[in-house]
């Protein structure tokens, strides 16, 4: 299976706060949740369905703290991601270091983001999901499920805060260990 993902804003480096790196989060969600009703995700959406009563029902439902988070790419299923990330950002080409930080600290921001929270201490405490948010939708289940990284950087001609950035981000899922569960989510 393959995805786009795209993000625009704030990306700063590894000492960024959970609320940075979940607000990166949240603003994925809506691309992830709509990718749960595509083919060939539609025909396992009972894993994320926390309401169903069936037996696979809210397999792929992590709590964390009081809060629920799906993640496509998991252990349930034995996937696995490879990503391809074209970062647009206001500074020189080829430059390491950024306004923002250097990129390698600023990926790291990024894969925070887009895994799950693993702690209850990695959501902002005063954060209250929207109905639409329970649960969240994540990329990741957990970071290490990435396999492959292949990072471009550009220069974004747009003009604004040297903080912020265009994310393109391709996504391929796949699997290990093909079973059942995940010949079904791959497609």
């Amino acid at each position: 299976m393959f995805f786009t993902l795209t993000y625009d804003g704030i990306l700063r480096g590894s000492r960024s706060s959970a609320a940075v790196k979940h607000d990166i989060r949240r603003s994925l969600h809506p691309q992830l949740k709509a990718l749960w009703q595509l083919p060939p995700l539609t025909a396992r959406s009972e894993a994320i369905d926390t309401e169903a009563t069936s037996g696979g029902a809210g397999r792929l439902v992590s709590t964390v703290g009081s809060h629920k988070f799906a993640a496509i790419v998991n252990d349930v299923y034995h996937l696995r991601a490879r990503l391809h990330i074209l970062m647009l950002r206001r500074d020189s080409p080829g430059g390491l270091m950024t306004h923002g930080g250097d990129i390698d600290n600023r990926l790291k921001t990024l894969f925070d983001a887009l895994q799950r929270p693993q702690h209850p201490q990695e959501v902002p405490a005063d954060w209250q999901p929207s109905e639409d948010e329970s649960p969240l939708h994540c990329l990741l289940g957990d970071d290490r499920l990435v396999t492959r990284v292949d990072v471009d950087t550009a220069r974004w001609l747009m003009p604004g805060d040297p903080l912020e950035v265009r994310l393109i981000i391709n996504v391929e899922v796949w699997t290990p260990s093909p079973t059942y569960w995940s010949l079904g989510v791959i497609g």
